[in-house]
């Protein structure tokens, strides 16, 4: 994308937040940095997930500074995909970025996806150089892309990188239903099967800072395997992404409504 072009272009940075008060103001702040040289008109989402901290606290603070952030309070968690949808749902320009709060990714690397955007791009997905977690963080990582790139026939280089830019017209075409971690499969196997050209660039990785993760206890594990198995039902087997959108509507209804019986 030429730089004259993308003074022209609208940008939503999304951020879905989770017990980040440590790292979300700086997260804004880089974020805004970025925007500024990457676009004209560009807004800055923040979804603060039930959080128990005080990142209300510090978006508070953060809105009364920065007129162009934007912050959804969940009043309860509604889990990783339920934040994401919420962000992707309130912003409103021609292009989304997003990442995590939490700091593990640097929102100025934003213009490294922006560099390869061109007039025919759809979505410009991240590939992490190298994964700053604990080794045993690391290993399951490993685990878990390989699988899901074989179950769901995937053909990215990195499966679970989030710090993605796209079009917001995809979801003119797709429809994101799941509330948990699983969303980011969801999102890709949905966007690669309707045909959406996909590039892919590297991106920093960094160790966390402040908190911790929220995936790895054996609980969320075991209801996110659950959750992932009743989406490469629908995905892989039923395809029912890929129906007319009034039939693939009613049934990812019905798939909604036996996960909510199963609560």
């Amino acid at each position: 994308m030429q730089k004259n072009s993308r003074k022209r272009v609208g940008l939503s940075v999304v951020f879905p937040a989770y017990n980040d008060a440590g790292t979300i103001a700086s997260m804004v702040v880089a974020a805004r940095v970025a925007a500024r040289r990457l676009a004209d008109d560009y807004e800055i989402v923040v979804v603060n997930d039930g959080s128990a901290d005080h990142t209300a606290e510090v978006l508070s603070e953060l809105e009364s500074v920065f007129p162009e952030l934007r912050v959804v309070h969940h009043a309860k968690n509604r889990g990783y995909g339920g934040a994401l949808r919420s962000g992707f749902q309130t912003a409103t320009k021609e292009l989304i970025f997003y990442t995590d709060g939490d700091a593990q990714y640097d929102p100025r690397e934003m213009e490294s996806l922006f560099a390869v955007w061109g007039e025919g791009s759809d979505f410009v997905n991240g590939v992490k150089m190298g994964r700053s977690d604990p080794f045993h963080r690391a290993i399951i990582g490993r685990i878990y892309h390989w699988f899901v790139r074989m179950a769901f026939g995937l053909d990215l280089k990195d499966v679970d990188c989030d710090f993605r830019l796209f079009r917001r017209a995809i979801f003119d075409r797709v429809e994101l239903t799941k509330d948990s971690g699983v969303i980011c499969v969801e999102l890709m196997k949905k966007v690669q099967d309707h045909g959406f050209r996909i590039q892919q660039v590297p991106v920093h990785h960094y160790h966390r800072v402040y908190g911790r993760s929220q995936f790895f206890n054996f609980p969320r594990v075991a209801r996110t395997l659950l959750d992932l198995a009743r989406l490469w039902n629908d995905l892989v087997i039923r395809k029912i992404h890929l129906e007319a959108p009034a039939a693939a509507a009613s049934g990812q209804a019905q798939t909604r409504d036996r996960e909510t019986a199963v609560r």
